[in-house]
């Protein structure tokens, strides 16, 4: 296993084991660090991470894929989430860690960990060059002793499994397979009801004071779904059969509970179950969506999805609030900075995003469309900024949002309360937007064999043009670039895929592309 930065403030040289570096690029680095210096010029860094923001350029251009489109603000909140994303990189004496919070917070484990938002963590970080930090990561949670994998909801075999995808770690499989299987039967021993469902307070699914409150709630039963589906995959390839085919078994046990229990017929949607009543919560939260993050339910309850566009349901002036404006609880008052009864919170936006690229790309509805998916997520890259007391509007990610005001809701209430940690949630890395670009607008879809799937999900006439540039997969480097003309890139109009800087698929229109990542030796 290699380690990350040598020293801190001085990039490392690219390990052996990196994939092969084509000379070919389609993109100029360094035509976006202007965005980097801009960041750093403005960030008032009164403790320096282990990745400095003197650090910062050389680290990006050596670590993340490249993405340009004529959208420059979306453009500039693309380098912004992997600028901030690098500063929560931690180095400790059992490896490199992902915090939450770049400060300390009491609530925290060891090393500041949180594991709330672990998955985003893992689904962002994948796309990073050197895979040191996701595998020493991904083993804190529990073979380094220090994380705690069930202080809070973590779908965390479905993400390591989703490193997988894109690293092709077999080694990292092995190693981890037999904690998440020792993982997943503690939360059955722990927060399984009777009949199987899984419960959980929905301040530990990290949702304090919702609408629906505790129980068993969809978030909770798709994360075990994703995991036990992840564990059987996982088992299959390592050649445990018998293994394999008791996680699918579960797998197939919660998908018939979600759909029977979960679902409420008369409002069309996935609902919370109180472990004390027999009748759902009759409430639409935005945790309705989050079964379609892990392709659970079965083809008959897209009709869930029209919510996403009802001015009574979830849209926002800033985003998708986290429960359906029609509620009379809608926005309720109680003392606490964290609300999770309306307001946007990226965290929530991040997994309604990404189900909704698995609607678009696995199901055959007519409630939303590509044209949705990109309103909902250019949305979100705007709602990522904050405007000064001088008047000027710089990139920002925080905890919430209000939804009508674009003001960072948290923020605001605690420095109201003028609490010494007023200002805890600057460059709060509580969700994820790289991925979102990489796998659902551009749609570079992660699978496990040698072929390379493209997808994208920008609507045709939206841009004349867009690139995604030197994406470490499978081992190899995948480009891939739309130009309308053909005058941007001077690749030929239309979609194309390369592999090592040699072409491999192409279309004269934005459509699924797949090509094989062996076709021809590179």
């Amino acid at each position: 296993m290699t380690s990350g930065l040598a020293l801190a403030g001085a990039p490392r040289a690219v390990p052996a084991s990196a994939p092969k570096r084509s000379q070919a690029r389609l993109l100029d680095p360094d035509l976006f660090r202007h965005y980097v210096d801009a960041f750093n010029l403005r960030d008032e860094e009164t403790t320096a991470s282990f990745i400095d923001n003197r650090s910062a350029w050389p680290w990006l251009k050596a670590n993340v894929p490249f993405f340009e489109c004529p959208d420059k603000e979306f453009e500039e909140i693309y380098y912004f989430r992997w600028w901030t994303y690098r500063k929560h990189i931690t180095k400790t004496p059992v490896g490199f860690v992902v915090t939450e919070f770049l400060a300390p917070v009491p609530w925290a484990g060891k090393y500041n960990s949180i594991n709330c938002a672990a998955g985003h963590h893992i689904y962002e970080g994948r796309w990073i060059q050197d895979s040191a930090y996701l595998n020493d990561y991904a083993a804190f949670w529990f073979l380094s002793g220090g994380g705690n994998p069930r202080l809070y909801s973590f779908w965390v075999a479905d993400s390591i499994y989703a490193l997988f995808l894109v690293k092709q770690d077999r080694r990292l499989l092995e190693k981890l397979l037999p904690s998440l299987v020792k993982n997943y039967a503690a939360w059955e021993e722990n927060h399984a009801g009777p009949d199987g469902l899984f419960w959980q307070i929905d301040d530990r699914d990290g949702m304090e004071d919702s609408i629906g409150g505790s129980g068993y709630r969809p978030t909770i039963n798709s994360y075990m779904f994703g995991d036990a589906s992840a564990i059987s995959t996982i088992a299959g390839k390592l050649g445990e059969g018998n293994l394999a085919q008791q996680f699918s078994t579960k797998a197939a046990a919660i998908k018939k509970l979600v759909q029977t229990k979960l679902w409420n017929k008369g409002a069309q949607f996935f609902e919370t179950l109180p472990r004390d009543r027999q009748d759902l919560v009759d409430v639409r939260e935005e945790i309705g969506f989050v079964p379609w993050y892990f392709n659970l339910p079965d083809n008959g309850y897209e009709g869930a999805w029209g919510q996403l566009m009802d001015s009574r349901g979830f849209p926002a002036p800033f985003g998708i609030t986290t429960t359906e404006r029609r509620s009379p609880r809608f926005m309720f008052k109680v003392h606490h900075e964290c609300l999770w009864n309306g307001p946007v919170w990226p965290y929530a936006t991040t997994q309604t995003l990404a189900a909704f690229a698995n609607l678009l790309n696995h199901y055959e509805q007519q409630y939303v469309r590509k044209a949705d998916y990109f309103h909902h997520l250019a949305l979100y890259a705007k709602s990522q900024h904050r405007r000064l007391p001088d008047g000027s509007i710089v990139p920002w990610i925080d905890e919430d949002l209000d939804p009508f005001t674009g003001t960072w809701l948290a923020r605001k209430i605690l420095h109201e309360w003028r609490r010494p940690d007023k200002d805890r949630g600057k460059d709060y890395n509580h969700s994820a937007f790289c991925d979102l670009v990489i796998t659902g607008l551009v749609g570079l879809r992660p699978r496990a064999d040698d072929v390379v799937e493209v997808n994208p999900l920008l609507p045709t006439g939206t841009w004349p043009y867009f690139c995604l540039d030197n994406v470490s997969y499978h081992g190899r480097t995948i480009s891939i670039a739309y130009d309308e003309d053909g005058r941007r890139y001077g690749k030929g109009a239309g979609l194309r895929v390369f592999i090592d800087g040699e072409p491999a698929a192409s279309s004269d229109r934005l459509t699924r592309l797949t090509a094989s990542l062996n076709a021809k030796s590179r």
